[in-house]
Formats: C-alpha cells, sequence, structure tokens
C-alpha cells in the first residue's frame, strides 16, 4: 500500500513518484474531498466513511492489490498515517508526502517552525490549547471547520486571551486559498470554510500555567481531598517524570498529582484511580480544563482497581494507603519503578516507618508554616506534617 499525502492544488502538486503510484494504482481510497481533487482516477475508488476508524477494515480488505490511500499533506503529522500503518507489517507499505500545512501556514507568516507549537485538533477538545497559552506563543491549529474556529475564538476570551490574533487559513495551497485576520476578543467571521489551519499570536491578561510542578491550588477544583502546592511540588520532585513514562496516581483525589504529571512533558502517560465519583467527575473535569485529556481514569478502589493496568514507571500514594496495598504493589511493581507515598495521621506514619525499614528508600517529615495576621500583628500558622516516603521498588 502506498500513502500519498495531497495538497489543495490536486495533480499539480504531486511529486513524480505519487503520480506514478497513481496511475498503478487499483484502488484508491480516500474522502470525498480528496477523491474531488483527482476526479480523472482510473483506479476503482473508496470513498473513507466517518468516523475514520470505520475505514481502516474497509481499506485492510483490499491487501493484496495496489492500493493508494490518500491523505491531507504530511500524513505522518496529525494525519492518518499511523492510524493505518500500525494494522501493516512493516514492509507492507511505503509513504509519500506533500508538503505539510504547518509548513505552508509557517511559509505564508514567515514564522519558523522549530519555535512554534503544532496541534491537531479535529477531534480532541479546544482545552489541548490551555499548556500553550502565555505571553508571546506562537501556535497552529488544524481544526474541524469553521465552527470549531468560532468555538477556539469563545475559548481565548473565556481564558481571559481574548487580545490574541488568529490568522484564518483556508485551503493553503489550492485555488481556495484565503486568508484573513481577527483577534479573539471581536472575531465574527462566519464563512469560514474547510480545510482550516488558525495561527495564534497569544496576548491577554490570561493566566500562563508555569512549566515548573506545584501548581497553584485555585486552578483545581476540588472537596479538600487535594495534595496542597508545595507538598505537591515535593511529590513530583521525588516521583521524577519523564518522557515516555506512566504514573499510578492511586486516591487521586482532584487529580492534581496526575495532571501535573502529565504537564511535564506530551509523552507522559498517567493513571488516575479514585474511589468517589462525585471526586473522580471532579477530577476528570479539572483534566479536561487544564488540556491533558489524556489523563485515564479508574473509578474504584486499589489494589482491585489496579488489575489489567499497564505497569507503571512511577506510584504515587495519596489516598488509601495501607499495608495491604503496599504489599500488592511489591508483589506487581517492576523491579526500580519509583514509589511516593504520604501519610498525615500517627498511623500511616507508623506504617510507612515499618516500610522504610523494610525497604529501604527515603522518609522525610515535611512541616510548613504560613504567616497569617494575629491581631495587630502577624504569627505562624502550621499545617499538618506530610511524612513521605520515596523509594524504588
Amino acid at each position: 500500500m502506498t500513502i500519498v499525502g495531497l495538497g489543495e492544488d490536486g495533480l499539480e502538486g504531486l511529486s513524480p513518484a505519487s503520480r506514478a503510484a497513481l496511475d498503478a494504482a487499483e484502488v484508491v481510497a480516500g474522502s470525498a474531498r480528496h477523491l474531488s481533487l483527482l476526479p480523472d482516477l482510473r483506479a476503482e475508488t473508496l470513498e473513507w466513511p466517518v468516523p475514520f476508524a470505520v475505514g481502516i477494515p474497509m481499506l485492510l480488505a483490499q491487501r493484496g492489490r495496489r492500493v493508494v490511500m490518500l491523505a491531507s499533506g504530511d500524513p505522518f503529522w496529525f494525519g492518518a498515517g499511523s492510524s493505518v500503518t500500525r494494522h501493516l507489517a512493516a514492509h507492507a507499505w511505503q509513504a509519500l508526502p506533500a508538503v505539510s500545512t504547518f509548513g505552508l501556514a509557517a511559509s505564508r507568516l514567515g514564522w519558523p517552525l522549530e519555535h512554534v507549537a503544532c496541534l491537531g485538533l479535529h477531534a480532541a477538545p479546544l482545552t489541548c490549547l490551555r499548556p500553550h497559552l502565555h505571553i508571546g506563543a506562537k501556535v497552529i491549529v488544524l481544526l474541524r471547520d469553521g465552527a470549531a474556529v468560532t468555538a477556539m475564538a469563545g475559548y481565548l476570551r473565556d481564558t481571559d486571551f481574548g487580545a490574541t490574533s488568529m490568522t484564518v487559513l483556508e485551503a493553503l495551497g489550492g485555488p481556495r486559498e484565503r486568508q484573513r485576520d481577527a483577534v479573539a476578543a471581536t472575531f465574527d467571521l462566519s464563512d469560514v470554510r474547510h480545510p482550516v489551519a488558525v495561527a495564534l499570536q497569544v496576548a491577554g491578561p490570561g493566566f500562563a500555567l508555569p512549566r515548573s510542578a506545584g501548581l497553584p491550588d485555585a486552578l483545581f477544583d476540588h472537596d479538600g481531598q487535594i495534595t496542597k502546592q508545595r507538598i505537591r511540588a515535593l511529590a513530583l520532585c521525588a516521583l521524577a517524570p519523564r518522557p515516555g513514562e506512566r504514573l499510578w496516581d492511586i486516591g487521586a483525589g482532584s487529580g492534581s498529582i496526575g495532571i501535573e504529571w502529565l504537564l511535564a512533558h506530551p509523552r507522559c502517560e498517567a493513571v488516575a484511580i479514585e474511589a468517589d465519583p462525585a471526586r473522580a467527575e471532579r477530577l476528570r473535569d479539572n483534566a479536561d480544563r487544564l488540556g491533558v485529556d489524556r489523563l485515564v481514569l479508574v473509578t474504584g478502589s486499589a489494589p482491585e482497581a489496579l488489575s489489567n493496568l499497564a505497569a507503571p514507571q512511577a506510584v504515587f500514594v495519596g489516598g488509601g494507603l495501607s499495608d495491604g496495598l503496599l504489599t500488592h504493589l511489591w508483589r506487581i511493581l517492576p523491579a526500580g519503578c519509583r514509589v511516593v507515598a504520604h501519610a498525615v495521621t500517627l498511623e500511616s506514619e507508623a506504617l510507612l516507618a515499618t516500610w522504610h525499614a523494610r525497604a529501604g528508600g527515603s522518609l522525610l517529615r515535611i512541616e510548613l508554616a504560613e504567616a497569617v495576621p494575629l491581631g495587630t500583628r502577624r504569627g505562624w500558622r502550621a499545617a499538618y506534617p506530610i511524612v513521605q516516603w520515596s523509594v524504588s521498588a
């Protein structure tokens, strides 16, 4: 199978290799829009259905024939390429990309792509923009249609980034190409056509998410079950998120630990385990609002809820700490897995002291006090001390 990247100029923009692949094809599969750009195909055509996943079995059923699949621009940059090739043997396909929409957009604007955040939000929520919203940021976003562009302008207004400049780029590289400038706060374009990309120059007084660990507690909706900002920063320091690693956040509460783990790097993964349904729903909302909808939520109690989960590289126990849970973890965790557990009661402190003597690691007592008004003066108000145990399984 050959995956051909197609621009809006149809045949005009195809490389000789892409033209040759189409000439030799027995079957050409693509969306109605893609097929309309190549009206004189001699091969049998298959129109790709909606939703996209439904078309994969249809394509795989053509094994043994010379098949060309049409995709937009570069099929492996927020494109359909990897969705299909994961079902194929390593040498059963080739890709012939065209210029990506990101490349075309940057060339129109004179933006250096290495300094631009590139996002594909055809199916993902607009809240995935949240980590990228800070003064001066440049972002190019692929969107589903004109309604999504209007919704994005509303989202920018709602997050106090209404001063953001929006360059709406339609049908780049083809005869219908159009480029228009707007500002999110006053966006009123009602005739935006697919395919569309929007280039953002972020501006406004909205709150930019810090890159360091320890986001303000006010960013998380919670009922009091939250690892507080400074304690959270120490927990994340001990957990040490690295690209591609997976965290189990047990007794997740508001989800603050798992959410910050995911914000550390776009390839980080996290599973939040929370027994209380109301907290689980609140946790889900927190993750979506802060742009990490990829957080996996398991509603249930550990250790039962840990069954069938992919193995982690780090575990945080913020709630539900017990000897039975730790015993179970030591039985199932891979060697070298980093475990961090917090205790606030005397009983849970004693449990961590016992396990520290048994398994080693670091036992840390954290005591914080904050200056508050005391009559006409100020005094220290102490928080409950936290005992943190960090160890490798």
